[in-house]
């Protein structure tokens, strides 16, 4: 018993050791660190092993401890490959992004963009704007390069007109936005749509200002179930 306690602690520590020693290139930058200073990297590797430590002491009841340190060392690796492979893409998603008025957020283990109106598509329609292809294209480029991740297109609408046809004019703004990035060779198998309407506003749609911001497609990016992201994938 004794040595078992002393196993886990010790996966414990490779728990955190695991954050702590990954790299991450973008170390200086803000973007790729978290409020406390310490990267998404660390962090995914360091709470990724503590819970395959926890995980590998469940599964393996004849010997907790070798299991807790067999499910940190697995888990630790994994977290911290995505992690990194993250903080790389949202890095070069910033810097391709830049002065084309579309931002870019990092959530945990997901990042967004969020392409707002005045640039993606006139007021009551789905026809992309001549303003949007140059984003698009960065976009399409960024993912054919950063292929290892699910792509959700949200397409949004301001509260004007019915419920309905907000609902259908949404999905095919979302649509119109796959069938763009597919058009530039990115894997349809990773794309999927959802059209959301008037609802989750994040501005008033009082005023035409307001209303934009509303009128937009949003881009999530999350990790793929079962991927293996212990190695970062090469530039």
């Amino acid at each position: 018993m004794f040595t078992s306690r002393r196993l886990i602690t010790a996966a414990a520590a490779i728990a955190l050791l695991s954050g702590c020693a990954s790299q991450n290139p973008y170390e200086n930058q803000g973007q790729a660190q978290g409020s406390s200073g310490i990267s998404k990297t660390a962090k995914y590797g360091g709470l990724g092993a503590l819970a395959g430590a926890v995980a590998g002491a469940a599964i393996d009841h004849n010997n907790r401890g070798k299991g807790a340190l067999i499910g940190a060392a697995v888990a630790g690796a994994a977290s911290a490959g995505y992690g990194y492979y993250a903080d790389r893409q949202e890095a070069a998603l910033r810097e391709s992004m830049a002065n084309t008025g579309v931002e870019v957020q990092r959530q945990g283990d997901q990042i967004k963009l969020i392409m707002p109106g005045n640039i993606t598509f006139a007021t009551d329609s789905s026809n992309i704007s001549s303003s949007f292809y140059s984003p698009l294209n960065n976009l399409g480029n960024s993912f054919k390069q950063f292929n290892e991740n699910n792509i959700e297109i949200v397409g949004y609408t301001d509260s004007t007109g019915s419920r309905q046809h907000n609902m259908d004019l949404s999905l095919q703004r979302a649509q119109a936005v796959s069938n763009y990035l597919t058009s530039q060779g990115v894997d349809g198998s990773r794309l999927s749509v959802r059209g959301a309407g008037p609802d989750q506003p994040i501005a008033s749609n009082a005023d035409a200002n307001g209303r934009a911001q509303n009128r937009r497609v949003e881009v999530n990016l999350k990790p793929i179930p079962g991927q293996q992201y212990s190695q970062p994938a090469q530039q």
